[in-house]
C-alpha cells in the first residue's frame, strides 16, 4: 500500500477523475435513463400481470361460485321434478285402481243381474213343467175315473216314475 501512496500522481487522478465524472453523465445521459426506464417498464409489467391474475383468481372464484349455485338451482330443480313425476305416477296408478275396482264391480254387478235373471227364468220354466205335469196327471185320472184311492195312488206313482224333467 506504500507503494501505491508513494506513486500516486495528482494529474493522473484529475484526469482520472474527470474522465470517471464524464463517463458517469454519458452514462446517466444516454444509458442510465433507458435502463432506469427499462427497469421501471419491467417493474410496471409485473405490478400489472400480477394485479391481472389477482383479478383473474377473483373472477375464477366468483365463475365458481356461480358454477356452484347453478349446479344447486339444477339439483332442486331435478328433484322438483322427480317428486312430482312420482305424484303423477302415484295418481295415474290410483286412478287406475279406482277405474279397475268401478269395472270390476259393474262385470260383477251385471254377471248378478244375468244370473238372477237366469234363475227366474228357469224356475218359471220349472213352474210351467209342473203345471203341465199336474194337469197331465189330473187328465189322466179323471180320465180313468178310479173308484179306490189305492189305484189312484197307484197310477199317479207310475205316471211319475214314468215322467222325466226336461
Amino acid at each position: 500500500m506504500d507503494k501505491l501512496i508513494g506513486d500516486f500522481s495528482v494529474g493522473l487522478f484529475f484526469w482520472q477523475l474527470v474522465l470517471f465524472v464524464g463517463l458517469v453523465l454519458l452514462l446517466k445521459k444516454f444509458a442510465w435513463k433507458p435502463i432506469l426506464d427499462s427497469v421501471n417498464e419491467r417493474e410496471d409489467g409485473i405490478k400489472n400481470a400480477l394485479a391481472s391474475a389477482e383479478d383473474a383468481k377473483k373472477e375464477m372464484q366468483n365463475l365458481n361460485a356461480s358454477n356452484e349455485q347453478l349446479l344447486k338451482d339444477a339439483r332442486a330443480e331435478r328433484d322438483a321434478l322427480m317428486k312430482d313425476a312420482r305424484e303423477i305416477k302415484d295418481k295415474m296408478i290410483s286412478d287406475a285402481k279406482e277405474e279397475a275396482k268401478e269395472v270390476t264391480s259393474k262385470l260383477i254387478e251385471n254377471a248378478q243381474a244375468s244370473i238372477e235373471q237366469e234363475k227366474q227364468a228357469a224356475l218359471a220354466e220349472l213352474k210351467k213343467q209342473v203345471a203341465e205335469l199336474s194337469i197331465g196327471i189330473a187328465e189322466t185320472v179323471i180320465k180313468k175315473e178310479l173308484t179306490s184311492k189305492e189305484d189312484q195312488l197307484k197310477l199317479v206313482e207310475g205316471i211319475l216314475k214314468e215322467v222325466t224333467l226336461k
